[in-house]
């Protein structure tokens, strides 16, 4: 592949990048929400700090409080680096690095393409299925972490078969670690690899251990102030909030207030029939992401006929495992989140690989039918442009579907308008509220936010406004868990809350 090809590659990703965002005037989910906000955050000097809460799992003591306990805070700070060079703290300028990645990504592809076999319409081809990467495709411009984890996941591939590429590739499981925390992952299989090739080169026992130093050094140069952070902050590496998330019975749970109430006992109290059975409705979602999100639908077989082709190839098998791991991980540890999304996240770091083995396997799959008369020597050359096509036409699809006829938005745009009636209605600056995203309330106004938290009763929310000073209550239509719904639809049966108004299907009350 010549720099022109890499060059028009990037150009041709920059524009459908640019493109795509200019249908997305915010960040459009709690995920993306929170980490643009935490940007902002920095931007503005405030450092590791949040004025909201967005759960309960750490036993938050009040506002500010420490950033990113839960999600980690990668995509925060390349949303900052955005602002910090604009030197303003506007949506356009906190997804700038993020469009640049997304345009990264093609080329890279390609690039990984070239080195598996050297063949110019194999990178090609990958490298069109990475710019139109369908159900992916919007969420590449937003802060978020699906774009770093493409980027980092593909030069983890690229890098996978080089002579000593250890420091760097512990360096790159510490950015996948520091982007989420899952990316923990890519450390032990950066060491799985490590092993293989050693056992593969006959690598002596002093070299292997120095190797080893070597990841875990260049793991340590990203992640080691982190920690640190952490052990500051919290007294730990590794926040309490993610050994609580794994003792969830429902995915309301993960705003749950107290916190306390997630234990072992707790999660066994359940029941091994709702165990169970949230674990089969994990995995019958997470086989769809396999089949639907993760393969695109037409190129999840040629996918696995590319591995399954390529099975001794150190790299595949490092992918597979990688796979395997996370559909398992997301699937019994943690299926609630896994089911709702993580488990899309997390393997994102594989869509580089998936789209340099779908081409391969496609191939395979052309010349065996060839062997059989059926098809001639221009078939694959049609097939391959079929692919693209199919490709494209679903990447279009996703795009109106999710961007445009339901809207880039879970609420936040409302937001404004349930301000303005607070102002209405005498609410100070400083004065707090309890919503469905506090990222988003914060974000959209600058008022002070709480989530609204998952308990058995009304009491829940008395009892949290109370600790937290919380003097506002917006309560959603699309929030009415069954514990408050009577509340939504009977306010003035309530007299223990100073119902306000409606707004937008919106309910407004008064903390007394």
């Amino acid at each position: 592949m010549s720099r022109r090809s890499y060059l028009i590659l990037f150009l041709l990703a920059l524009a459908l990048q640019i493109a795509v965002s200019r249908l997305q005037k915010i960040p459009g989910y709690l995920d993306a929400d929170y980490y643009f906000s935490g940007g902002v955050q920095l931007a503005q000097g405030n450092g590791f700090a949040e004025p909201y809460l967005w759960n309960y799992l750490d036993d938050p003591t009040g506002i500010p409080h420490p950033s990113h306990g839960y999600w980690f805070p990668l995509a925060s700070i390349v949303s900052a680096l955005g602002m910090w060079l604009t030197r303003q703290t506007n949506y356009e300028s906190g997804r700038i690095f993020f469009i640049l990645i997304a345009a990264l990504i093609p080329p890279l592809t390609a690039a990984l393409s070239f080195r598996f076999f050297r063949n110019f319409a194999f990178a090609w081809t990958s490298a069109l299925l990475a710019l139109f990467p369908t159900f992916h495709l919007p969420f590449l411009p937003v802060p978020d972490n699906y774009g770093i984890y493409m980027l980092a996941g593909g030069l983890i591939f690229l890098l996978a078969d080089r002579p000593r590429p250890w420091f760097w590739l512990g360096a790159l499981a510490g950015v996948l670690s520091l982007a989420r925390s899952d990316g923990l992952l890519w450390l032990a299989l950066t060491f799985v690899l490590l092993f293989w090739r050693a056992r593969d080169e006959k690598i002596p026992l002093a070299a292997l251990t120095r190797f080893g130093a070597l990841t875990l050094l260049g793991f340590l140069v990203v992640m080691g102030g982190w920690y640190l952070r952490n052990l500051n902050v919290f007294g730990a590496i590794m926040p309490p909030t993610n050994s609580r998330a794994l003792w969830l019975t429902s995915y309301e749970e993960t705003f749950i207030y107290p916190a306390s109430k997630l234990t072992v006992q707790t999660w066994l109290a359940s029941g091994w029939a709702e165990i169970l059975k949230a674990r089969w409705w994990a995995f019958s979602n997470n086989l769809q992401t396999v089949i639907a999100a993760q393969g695109h639908l037409i190129l999840f077989p040629f996918i696995v006929l590319g591995m399954y082709f390529l099975r001794k190839d150190r790299r595949v098998q490092l992918g597979a495992l990688a796979w395997i791991a996370l559909f398992l991980v997301m699937t019994f540890v943690f299926p609630f989140a896994g089911a709702r999304g993580s488990f899309f996240h997390a393997a994102a770091a594989l869509q580089p690989l998936f789209f340099v083995l779908a081409p391969f396997g496609l191939e395979k799959v052309v010349a065996w039918a060839r062997s059989k008369g059926r098809f001639d020597n221009k078939a694959y050359v049609l097939f391959r442009l079929v692919m693209v096509q199919v490709v494209v036409m679903i990447s279009a699809w996703v795009i109106w579907a999710r961007v445009v006829q339901n809207g880039w938005e879970e609420g936040e745009l409302s937001y404004p308008a349930v301000e303005a009636f607070l102002v209405q209605h005498g609410a100070r600056p400083d004065e707090r509220i309890m919503v469905l995203s506090a990222p988003g309330y914060y974000m959209m106004t600058g008022r002070p936010a709480f989530v609204q938290p998952y308990g058995d009763d009304l009491n829940t929310l008395l009892e949290v406004a109370q600790r937290y000073d919380i003097h506002y209550y917006a309560f959603e239509a699309q929030g009415k868990l069954k514990p408050f719904a009577d509340l939504y639809d009977n306010p003035q049966n309530y007299p223990q809350f100073d119902y306000l108004g409606e707004v937008n299907d919106t309910r407004i009350f008064r903390f007394p």
